[in-house]
């Protein structure tokens, strides 16, 4: 079975974040890249499902700006045959529909039976572009996986929703975003290290694939403004001498400066 995985390069979640002059974006100056976690379940499951059939292939898909490549070697590192980056050129980053467009065009004419993403892209946390690709490819999508189990040109998927657990079966070829729970993604050799650095990556631009590059002002999605969450306050400590004067005093705080009571 052929796989085909989508991943996102974000800022580490561990970066402190600063935002950028223009209120818009973040400062990218000291900021640390990685594959978005999500991306890493769904590339692991592909990794197990070639390995599970003893056949097939484990592509990787990347869109964005040059430091994309490196995101793609990584994944190469861990096992997957072959990486496509398509160079979104002067524009640094492209909306969740603009990003599916890129993500199908470059994907379509593949013989892939399994289209993994992350449930989501950390960083935007939007979880749009896996089922607005599936809807341009024109194939099911089942969101959230946390369980696969693989029959004879079908697979049953199980996800996790609002208090309760769903089982769907489907046939291929599929698009699945990955969960949490699904696998414990597995870390690069230092034989997957050295062979990564010999294995090509496909480029191409998004003109070669018939998608005009985009106009950040007439995408459907516009960053207007970004704000950094308001600073922490100081912790209030209340001395447990006494339970009862503690227990007044925390009361009292709770109602007149917290006012949460």
């Amino acid at each position: 079975m052929n796989s085909l995985v989508c991943i996102a390069y974000v800022p580490d979640t561990e970066t402190k974040i600063k935002i950028g002059a223009d209120g818009k974006s973040i400062d990218e100056a000291d900021v640390k890249w990685i594959v978005s976690p999500y991306d890493e379940y769904g590339l692991e499951e592909a990794l197990k499902t070639r390995e599970a059939k003893g056949a097939g292939t484990v592509t990787v898909l990347g869109v964005g700006p040059e430091r994309v490549k490196t995101g793609l070697r990584e994944c190469l590192a861990r096992g997957a045959d072959e990486a496509i980056w398509v160079d979104t050129g002067a524009v640094s980053a492209l909306d969740a529909l603009g990003t599916a467009k890129a993500l199908a065009a470059a994907a379509k004419g593949g013989a892939y039976d399994f289209y993994w993403f992350g449930q989501k892209g950390v960083g935007f946390d939007e979880s749009l572009v896996g089922p607005m690709f599936a809807e341009l490819m024109g194939v099911p999508h089942v969101g959230s996986v946390i369980k696969l189990e693989l029959g004879d040109g079908k697979f049953t998927a199980h996800r996790e929703i609002e208090g309760a657990h769903e089982v769907v079966e489907c046939t291929l070829p599929v698009v699945l975003t990955a969960q949490k729970g699904l696998n414990e993604p597995r870390y690069a050799s230092l034989k997957g290290i050295m062979a990564a650095k010999k294995k090509p990556i496909a480029e191409k631009k998004l003109a070669d694939l018939g998608v005009p590059e985009a106009d950040p002002a007439q995408a459907k999605t516009r960053w207007r403004k970004l704000e950094l969450p308001p600073a922490r306050q100081a912790v209030r400590l209340v001395p447990p001498d006494d339970p009862a004067a503690a227990g007044r005093e925390l009361a009292r705080l709770l109602r007149e400066e917290a006012k949460v009571i």
